[in-house]
């Protein structure tokens, strides 16, 4: 059943122009930096190779496009997070949803499920930039591989949280406003805090990507992520079985 919903989902978001249109923005912006960042490398290449402690064309090239992927996926997944479960309350089929002969739980995942497979085709595609990289020389496989774990960590908190915010609205934008504003309050929740072992540090989102645009596979820090994750969807379980009750 979670298979047929996350499908059905899937359809639905792939035949928005909104989708594609982030698709194909994304990829543009991700190949221009991808190549300026190239070029760049290579214009250097020769006075860096002399220098023990310089970055590598991983840390040079791949880093910044993650990074920039990074908050390209914050301007954008509240605008695909928004109708989820907004729209189906909004055009009043959310009650038939939550009545069918499937537990709220199915529902919620398979949603989250379904917008989590579409962002991770971008994600995927940059990955293929850095192993593009192979071609001609060696490159850290380390770093690239927590980068893009890293951006699917994200990428799947981003998700989970527009996921809740839907759920509680019967206005897709008013979902995608209020996502943005718990998404911005996140990744700069520890501007202005020189203190790394606060409070702030410890729940802002950019402080804990930070280790795998390092190339850091940190436990901790995916473990920040797949509870926010959790809380959030299993707010938005809470939220929807409500609904179901009240029906």
């Amino acid at each position: 059943m979670i298979r047929t919903i996350a499908a059905k989902e899937l359809r639905i978001l792939f035949s928005s122009p909104l989708a594609w249109v982030v698709l194909a923005f994304l990829q543009l912006v991700c190949a221009w930096i991808f190549l300026s960042r190239l070029q760049s490398y290579l214009d250097v290449q020769m006075q860096i190779a002399a220098n023990p402690g310089a970055p590598g064309i991983t840390e040079w090239v791949i880093t910044p496009v993650f990074g920039t992927a990074a908050i390209f996926m914050l301007m954008v997944v509240p605008l695909l997070s928004m109708r989820l479960i907004a729209e189906e309350r909004r055009n009043q089929t959310l009650v038939f949803l939550i009545s069918a002969p499937v537990s709220i739980t199915q529902i919620v995942v398979a949603k989250l499920a379904a917008l989590f497979a579409f962002l991770a085709i971008p994600v995927g595609l940059i990955a293929l930039m850095g192993v593009a990289l192979l071609t001609g020389g060696k490159i850290d496989t380390g770093m690239l591989a927590a980068n893009t774990m890293g951006l699917l960590l994200l990428c799947a908190t981003f998700a989970a949280i527009g996921l809740y915010l839907s759920s509680l609205t019967a206005q897709p934008i008013v979902a995608a406003v209020g996502t943005y504003a718990v998404l911005l309050l996140l990744w700069l929740i520890n501007i202005g805090t020189s203190d790394p072992d606060s409070a702030m540090h410890m729940l802002s989102l950019v402080r804990h990507f930070e280790s795998f645009a390092k190339g850091v596979l940190s436990l901790a820090d995916a473990a920040y992520y797949v509870v926010l994750v959790l809380l959030f969807t299993g707010l938005a379980v809470r939220r929807l079985e409500g609904d179901r009750v009240r029906a």
